[in-house]
């Protein structure tokens, strides 16, 4: 590493996943991971290099039915290319397999079923020595509407298929992260992502993963108005109303988040393919941005006396439904890795 640049950790990882999601039925065809892979491995920004990638367990790009061969070969593949594996996906939605966490036993028991696979490949890969650290990603499976006919009722299932995933990952060795994201049921608001961590109440086997992007619209109440922490109105290129907004949602948030992506956002929403509406990621230096990322990540990387957190080895980009073209262009990577790199510049650790 170059030597104006001491900090080593958290390490810096890409997300492969934005080869899949959003792709496919109507929109762009997937990029094959081994196209992510050799994307990420080339990129450079002053003489770093991303130290990793974070995987969404399905296919195309990893089967969650994958034998050991498999992900003996996946674990081969990632280690030629000088990277490792971080946090994992685990495909949880009816659509890939899996249920509604506020489903009847029979979803449920989908639902818990695709979190033990997921938890089976990460340790399988950790076994392999190609994944030092990172979390088995979940959500809710459940979309805000079919969640508003029973909120607190599904709030309580949620909570209880959570739990029953809690003991499941425990097995493997792993940690389950909760995205915080709009389009999740239970989950679309600051408020009750609180509340549903709280009744979940195993801090230490689930957590929260922060997307940048994605929980900046906690601050507009998209979704949850009665939620909102931000005036309608709020002028959010002023970067005291955003300060201001980001301090009361990350003191919330900070304490249980054990997992996180960088990334940009415009305070749009935007959908693709199959996903439904959530915060539109944006290229770092997006002229629409509303975020200064090195500096608004200090909020979920530093506690309110400015002290490192420390909470994860790793922050991972996440660029979610951009164009195949702007994804098969060098610079973009390039650029995603220069503002990595000053993010840990900024809020990161010399460790051995």
């Amino acid at each position: 590493m170059a030597t104006k640049h001491p900090n080593n950790f958290p390490k810096l990882h890409n997300a492969a996943w934005p080869g899949v999601v959003g792709k496919g039925e109507g929109s762009e065809s997937p990029i094959p991971l081994d196209t992510m892979l050799d994307l990420t491995a080339a990129a450079r920004a002053d003489g770093v290099k991303f130290d990793g990638v974070d995987l969404f367990l399905f296919a195309p790009h990893v089967d969650i039915d994958a034998s050991d061969d498999d992900l003996k070969k996946l674990a081969d593949k990632v280690r030629a290319r000088g990277l490792v594996i971080g946090s994992v996906v685990a495909p949880v939605w009816p659509p890939t397999g899996g249920g509604s966490a506020a489903d009847d036993a029979s979803g449920r028991k989908k639902f818990i079923g695709q979190v033990r696979k997921g938890c089976r490949i990460a340790k399988k890969l950790r076994d392999l020595g190609v994944r030092p650290y990172g979390i088995v990603r979940i959500d809710s499976a459940c979309g805000p509407a079919d969640w508003a006919k029973d909120p607190d009722g599904n709030t309580r299932r949620i909570a209880e298929t959570f739990r029953e995933a809690c003991t499941v990952a425990e097995e493997f060795g792993e940690r389950l992260a909760a995205e915080g994201e709009i389009c999740w049921g239970g989950m679309h608001s600051w408020k009750q992502m609180v509340t549903l961590l709280e009744l979940v109440g195993r801090p230490q086997t689930c957590g929260f993963q922060a997307d940048m992007a994605h929980t900046m619209l906690y601050l507009m109440g998209y979704n949850a108005p009665e939620d909102a922490i931000l005036a309608k109105d709020a002028d959010l290129n002023d970067k005291a109303v955003l300060d201001e907004g980001l301090k009361k949602l990350t003191a919330a948030l900070r304490p249980w988040t054990i997992d996180m992506h960088i990334a940009q956002n415009d305070g749009s929403v935007h959908g693709s393919g199959t996903h439904d509406k959530t915060g539109r990621h944006c290229l770092p230096n997006d002229p629409n941005g509303k975020l200064d990322i090195p500096r608004h990540a200090a909020f979920w990387m530093r506690d309110e006396t400015g002290k490192l957190t420390k909470a994860f080895k790793h922050v991972c980009w996440d660029g979610c439904m951009f164009p195949n073209a702007v994804m098969m262009k060098p610079d973009t990577w390039n650029s995603i890795l220069a503002a990595m790199v000053a993010v840990r510049d900024a809020h990161g650790w010399k460790a051995k």
